[in-house]
């Protein structure tokens, strides 16, 4: 009972004497003279034999720390004590601490030397910080982590774990499932003679027959695991095994050869699941980065005889000066890892730049590809130019080169764009948050359902994914590679330029224009995810700018935030340490810099994500579309493969591409990584949305912001349906809808969760 002139309650403390834990979803008590009292918990509550001390709940109401009512200063502080830990020890599953560590658990030295890997965090390879675990060195390197093997789980903290109660409606549910069993099946059932597609039947049979996997004792559980139903039917078949049966991808479900087409090869680097690669190019020819001493003469091999015939009768100079050429360059990030690549048994690649050409009716066509080598490569010209095709053999060669082209895509976009720039960059943000801001911060409450489930599927990535020998490593070109191109990304990363606003600007796809509705002005006027992906951040900023000034309508507020300030620096000095020198990193003095900040992290972690992630199956599960990776050089004449190619120019295309079980492995990955969870949080929503806030002016607020999401929708789905929108409208083209916000479980191509949760 509590007293009647006892006042509003706080905070409540909580005894969990079970002896299992259980979860704790919200409190609410009736009776006061204000009307109930809600206590929003989500949250695991020990038994108290494990974890002896009483939970702590406050009630919706936000304070700012110098706010806090004198009952409650003790409580806050003590809770963010316990939440912080003390940086020691084996951290429990159950354990509920934030804290910090390098990626120096992605080999597996004690497996053998092939699985030992470089440690990413620190000064000789920068990366981001990673949630700490605690766990032992391994037995054969004191500076890698022992492992935790699946399907053993990886220790996050004990609330930010999928609830178990979904966990088989869950993506990472089905994740899981892909990962410990059918891949193993995959594995058993393709023999090593089976490694090619024999043709462009052979693939389409994936879609219309499937393939048959043999049955192993693990299989009898396959049919009970909640694998994607909605895409990959795993069916009974008469001969005593299993058919794995994949939808068919949408790039090939209007338009089976689309992909082959320049027109569409174009598109997608504007509509596609990788838009944000490509740039304004800015000089003719593109020059290198990279130190002529190591990496040979900067100077590209493209010549303006290589254009001329491409570009409408213009001069090269009068199309650089009219914005009409434009160009995705892979030639610094790949090259000074090429020599090491093509060492690999069965992979191959070039340093790639792609130049294209902005026609009259705004649609892109590529006019040259530029392959380069490392100059000591066993051919004596490190870099050839290919261009449009006049003839079948120059076809078979254009094809080829585009296919090099799209793999290197495939890898930058998942290693630096989505792995990089939204999981990995965004754990620092989210584990300072739950370090430095107390529950009843209001920031701490605008970011929670922008920070649901990132921290379980980053541990799950680092176990399964991104791991040596894991799928990344598998299934894309540089494999052992992978993660230290993924480093070596991260060195250009930088924080202040990952707003969409000033991306574009940086790419050179776009102008500053205070004219124009967003205050700037596209290059490219048909650029879908641009333009859909400006209408998601104003509406954001707007909300976000809103939110600010309700708690701060002073700067000196902000500057004297104690929560916050700590918030801030953690993230970028423990976070971010290996660049937290950078002179670019944003000031947090004004209401400005604020909105900015928390836009640029909320616009990531949602929209950002989005566009990158659920095209994934879409674009990639048809794998000559976007091959993951390439397995074999464009002979010239010289070489002795050129007679093969010559003979069966088909037979070598796909002797090139990914083998069938390559392919059905990644097929099996990024149709799980494209998939909502049927309990999908999408930006505008909020869980208990009337009473996440005990303040009504935020709650209206909050309403606004999802009816400005809901017109944003409908803006989307017309834009979809105008003919002069020719990169999302026409003859067999996909509409893009990677921005439309909301949408139906499964892989559907569209939908904008509020967080990075698969």
């Amino acid at each position: 009972m509590v007293d009647s002139n006892f006042g509003v309650p706080g905070a409540i403390t909580v005894t969990n004497k079970h002896q299992k834990e259980f979860f704790l979803e919200s409190i609410t008590i009736e009776g006061f003279a204000c009307g109930p009292v809600h206590f929003p918990c989500n949250s695991w509550v020990q038994s108290k034999k494990d974890h002896p001390a009483k939970r702590i709940f406050f009630s919706n109401m936000p304070y700012l720390p110098n706010e806090t009512p004198p009952g409650l200063k003790a409580l806050r502080e003590e809770e963010l004590r316990d939440l912080r830990g003390d940086g020691k020890g084996v951290r429990k599953l159950s354990d509920r601490v934030y804290d910090f560590d390098v990626y120096n658990d992605l080999g597996n030295p004690d497996r053998g030397a092939e699985f030992a890997r470089p440690t990413l965090g620190g000064a000789k390879r920068p990366y981001p910080r990673r949630c700490r675990t605690g766990r032992l060195p391994s037995e054969t390197d004191m500076n890698t982590e022992s492992r935790v093997e699946k399907p053993s789980p990886m220790y996050v903290p004990r609330d930010e774990q999928f609830e178990e109660s979904k966990q088989n409606t869950f993506a990472a549910g089905r994740l899981k499932a892909v990962l410990h069993n059918l891949i193993p099946s995959l594995m058993a059932s393709i023999s090593s003679e089976n490694r090619d597609f024999k043709g462009f039947s052979h693939i389409d049979s994936l879609y219309s027959e499937g393939l048959l996997l043999k049955l192993g004792l693990q299989d009898e559980l396959l049919k009970k695991l909640p694998l994607p139903n909605l895409v990959t039917k795993i069916q009974e078949s008469s001969l005593q095994g299993g058919l794995l049966k994949y939808n068919t991808p949408k790039i090939a479900s209007k338009d089976k050869f689309a992909w082959f087409r320049d027109d569409e090869f174009a598109r997608q680097t504007v509509a596609g699941v990788n838009p944000v690669t490509i740039e304004k190019l800015e000089v003719f020819p593109p020059v290198s980065k990279l130190d002529p001493e190591i990496y040979g003469p900067q100077e590209s091999a493209l010549k303006e005889e290589h254009i001329l015939g491409q570009i409408n009768g213009m001069s090269v100079q009068q199309a650089l000066e009219e914005n009409k050429l434009f160009i995705v360059d892979y030639h610094d990030i790949y090259l000074p890892f090429l020599d090491r690549i093509n060492a690999l048994d069965g992979r191959k690649s070039y340093a790639t730049r792609t130049l294209f050409f902005l026609s009259q009716v705004g649609t892109l066509k590529p006019i040259a590809i530029e392959l380069s080598l490392p100059p000591s490569g066993p051919s004596s010209w490190s870099k050839r130019v290919v261009t449009p095709p006049i003839d079948a053999t120059s076809n078979w060669m254009w094809q080829l080169a585009k296919a090099h082209v799209c793999s290197n895509d495939a890898g930058v976009h998942q290693l630096a764009n989505h792995w990089l720039r939204t999981h990995a960059c965004l754990e620092p943000f989210i584990l300072a948050a739950h370090r430095q801001l107390s529950a009843m911060h209001p920031i701490f409450k605008l970011l929670d359902p922008h920070m649901r489930y990132t921290m379980e599927i980053n541990a799950l990535a680092r176990q399964n994914l991104i791991n040596a020998d894991g799928v990344i490593e598998s299934c894309f070109t540089p494999g052992r590679y992978c993660m230290e191109i993924s480093a070596a990304a991260y060195k250009n990363w930088r924080f202040d330029l990952e707003g969409l606003p000033a991306d574009l600007i940086r790419r050179g796809m776009a102008v500053p224009d205070p004219k124009e509705p967003h205050g700037l002005k596209l290059l490219i006027e048909d650029y879908p995810y641009a333009s859909d992906g400006l209408l998601i951040w104003d509406s954001i900023e707007n909300w976000v700018r809103t939110y600010v000034n309700h708690y701060y309508p002073e700067p000196a507020q902000i500057c004297n935030d104690r929560e916050l300030q700590a918030w801030y620096a953690e993230s970028i000095n423990v976070g971010h340490a290996d660049l937290r020198h950078e002179t670019w990193w944003p000031t947090l003095a004004n209401g400005d810099d604020l909105t900015s900040i928390l836009t640029t992290f909320i616009w990531l972690a949602s929209a950002q994500h989005a566009a990158l992630n659920f095209g994934q199956y879409p674009y990639g599960g048809y794998v000559p579309n976007r091959p993951p990776l390439m397995r074999r050089l464009i002979p010239d004449e010289q070489d002795p493969e050129y007679a093969i190619f010559h003979d069966d120019p088909q037979k070598y295309f796909f002797s090139s591409l990914p083998s069938l079980l390559q392919s059905s492995k990644y097929m099996a990955v990024v149709d799980t990584l494209s998939t909502h969870s049927p309990d999908e949080e999408y930006i505008g929503e909020r869980h208990q949305p009337s009473i996440w806030s005990g303040d009504a002016e935020i709650i209206d607020a909050f309403y606004g912001f999802s009816a400005e999401i809901g017109r944003i929708e409908k803006e989307i789905e017309r834009r979809n349906g105008d003919t002069r929108l020719r990169n999302r409208c026409g003859a067999g083209v996909l509409p893009y809808e990677l921005l439309a916000p909301s949408s139906e479980p499964g892989v559907t191509c569209r939908g904008v969760p509020n967080s990075v949760s698969i």
